[in-house]
């Protein structure tokens, strides 16, 4: 039998990765897909770079719109990146009846909605393992291995740039400024590192896993984010004495009245798993009602790692090409006419416990002005670390809380900022127990 031809646009890091995957493992693939897979055809910006692949038998262009519509080409793999021309790409690769497999996570958190619907009606494919924890196979996991599940909750570490900074910070010391560009010089960070920092990246993967993990409609606007850049060695070190490790976790969670979506620092105990994740490394923790949690680890980003991922979307799809596109399993886990119309809570509807860190004036009765306003909103406190002044400086004072709804945590906080012994805004981290 013929192999299936594949389209690459982009010959990057993971196009050629996938390409060398495809060499390196051609006769196991083709085992387990039932016929081989062959790339024939590659958009790339220079097509005249050297590569780490073998490119010998494959037509270059530098209009991906040659792939798409090159007529031999049954499958689209996209790997450009970008949001409003990839969609435009893999919306004519569907109408032109191939099958699309993708890495890229904002365009399945922005756009997947009108792209599942158009490849329903065409009878194709859209396979986007790729686009969340890189060679992990999380997708396939909750949307195929847990399908008995009701799932409750899910929590990821799906950022590495993220990750490896945090994790340098407890480790080494050091501060976020020097770590971020140390990420940068290592290729872990962009040079503008906003994606990463400041939690969109992981934004983008939670709409996806919150998705297929709950059967609602993708909506990345809904999902609360906050970033890493206000976290200081400080949090990293006090967090340590009370027991906990800080990690920026993507949560999305049933609640009453809807479902959580957040992404932000996160205060774990230190002996949970997914607390000694470290470095780039990737983890998404899940919790079904039958099997109960769930980790899966591994290696979220890079070349061979993430064209694991295409490849064996590119296995899933030619698996099924001659199948009945409604005996399929569906994109988005749920079958398309049974998504729900489940809200997203607002986050000040979300109920979690806090650390606090407060500037204090060393003075009398400044710490039971702070504890009598959080009584007054119905916030209790579990653990409590107050230091010694030095010459006259100010005390930091550090408080952990049960749980609470955020909205009573806004309220008291704006109260304790005005006091005239807090002298700094007060740092919060919303802690997790993950039990």
């Amino acid at each position: 039998m013929n192999p299936v031809k594949v389209g690459l646009l982009g010959l990057g890091t993971v196009g050629c990765g996938t390409v060398n995957v495809l060499a390196r493992n051609g006769d196991e693939i083709a085992r387990r897909a039932g016929r081989g897979i062959k790339v024939i055809a590659a958009s790339a910006r220079d097509i005249s770079r050297e590569r780490n692949c073998d490119i010998s038998d494959i037509q270059l262009t530098t209009d991906p719109r040659e792939v798409v519509n090159l007529p031999d080409v049954e499958i689209v793999v996209e790997l450009i990146g970008g949001t409003e021309f990839t969609r435009e790409l893999v919306l004519q690769a569907i109408e032109n009846g191939k099958h699309v497999v993708t890495a890229n996570k904002a365009l399945i958190a922005l756009h997947g909605n009108e792209i599942f619907e158009h490849a329903q009606r065409k009878g194709v494919m859209v396979a986007f393992e790729a686009a969340v924890a890189g060679g992990i196979p999380i997708i396939k996991a909750i949307r195929e291995g847990l399908a008995g599940n009701t799932i409750q909750w899910l929590a990821g570490i799906i950022n590495g740039t993220g990750n490896f900074i945090l994790t340098e910070m407890r480790d080494k010391g050091r501060d976020f400024a020097e770590v971020l560009k140390e990420a940068q010089q290592l290729g872990y960070a962009e040079v503008d590192p906003t994606f990463d920092v400041e939690g969109i990246d992981a934004a983008h993967k939670l709409t996806i896993l919150a998705s297929i993990a709950f059967g609602i409609p993708l909506q990345f606007e809904k999902v609360y984010t906050e970033g890493i850049s206000q976290v200081t060695q400080d949090d990293v070190s006090y967090a340590a004495e009370l027991g906990y490790r800080i990690k920026h976790l993507g949560i999305a969670r049933r609640a009453n009245g809807g479902i959580e979506l957040r992404v932000h620092p996160t205060l774990i105990p230190h002996r949970r798993l997914i607390a000694n994740v470290d470095g780039v490394m990737n983890a998404v923790l899940v919790k079904g009602d039958a099997v109960g949690p769930t980790l899966y680890y591994g290696a979220g980003a890079g070349a061979d790692p993430t064209a694991s991922a295409v490849v064996a979307d590119l296995v899933d799809v030619v698996r099924v090409m001659t199948s009945d596109p409604e005996n399929r399993v569906p994109h988005l886990a749920f079958q398309p006419d049974a998504i729900s119309d489940l809200s997203i809570l607002p986050m000040e509807e979300v109920e979690t416990a806090y650390y606090l860190r407060l500037q204090a004036r060393d003075e009398p009765g400044v710490l039971a002005e702070v504890t009598s306003i959080l009584g007054e909103h119905g916030i209790s406190i579990e653990a409590v670390i107050q230091k010694e002044p030095e010459d006259g400086a100010d005390v930091p004072v550090i408080m952990l809380t049960h749980k609470v709804i955020e909205q009573n945590m806004n309220q008291a906080l704006a109260r304790i900022e005005m006091l005239g012994g807090i002298t700094d805004k007060v740092t919060r981290i919303r802690v997790e127990s993950l039990k």
